[in-house]
């Protein structure tokens, strides 16, 4: 492949030939291998470096800080220039489309409902890894089942308050046990540069599936592909065996 979408594959700003292909890839490769270079030098030294770069810039690491490795191994990403910061008052997660009922959950109202807590690795297309990540949440499937849904139904589609990014799953991946409306990481409420207050988690795909900044669940009669898969990218993206998480079921 050759778009490389980052932490979730939300990327900030790249721009595009007429074929597609992401302009300056060497210079994304150059950023993977400083990446990885920082998750080897000792973690103050990395810590010390983005509190530097951060206190230039005079806000959160979504400039020259996006380019290394950051909380803990993650980068920060965005496809668009800004992302509006949404709290408990300002939040709403819509569900919708082929529903009987649908729903509209303020911050307060997911946090009451059933909540599951996963620990997998995370893994980018890119390459990086972050092992034995824990996320909590409400498992999707039980916001559909409670929206009712249509038999027509076949996917699932999600959209972001960024404005621009999306992601699809179909009905069956959709009701997968390890697939959260995620609220919190690493046992702490998810902030906003790791897609808070709320993200999708789809624990057994590469994270460009995991939408950050989640406000829209819409229910589709098909698979519609997202942001990245109108790139190029695998509509269907199991990581598999070799990076310690499950094959694709169907397969």
């Amino acid at each position: 492949m050759d778009a490389t979408p980052g932490d979730d594959g939300h990327r900030d700003g790249a721009r595009y030939d007429e074929r597609g292909a992401p302009v300056g890839r060497r210079i994304l490769l150059g950023m993977l291998g400083l990446g990885a270079a920082g998750m080897a030098v000792a973690p103050w030294a990395q810590r010390g470096l983005e509190n530097t770069l951060g206190a230039v810039s005079g806000k959160d690491p979504t400039g020259v800080t996006g380019l290394l490795p950051n909380g803990g191994g993650f980068r920060y990403y965005s496809v668009t220039s800004s992302v509006p910061h949404k709290d408990a008052t300002s939040y709403r997660l819509t569900v919708g489309g082929l529903v009987d009922r649908p729903a509209d959950y303020r911050l307060a109202e997911l946090r009451a409902l059933p909540q599951v807590r996963l620990v997998r690795d995370v893994q980018c297309v890119t390459g990086w890894r972050v092992p034995g990540t824990p996320f909590e949440g409400v498992r999707l499937s039980t916001l559909l089942d409670a929206a009712g849904v249509s038999p027509r139904a076949r996917a699932v589609r999600f959209t972001c308050f960024d404005g621009a990014y999306s992601e699809s799953l179909t009905l069956d991946q959709a009701r997968r046990p390890d697939v959260l409306v995620a609220l919190r990481m690493r046992d702490e409420p998810l902030g906003h540069a790791h897609g808070g207050p709320v993200r999708l988690y789809v624990a057994p795909m590469y994270f460009y599936k995991s939408a950050k900044w989640l406000s829209g669940i819409t229910v589709t009669d098909e698979v519609r592909p997202g942001y990245w898969e109108d790139r190029g990218y695998d509509v269907d993206a199991w990581v598999g065996r070799s990076n310690g998480r499950d094959d694709d079921p169907t397969a």
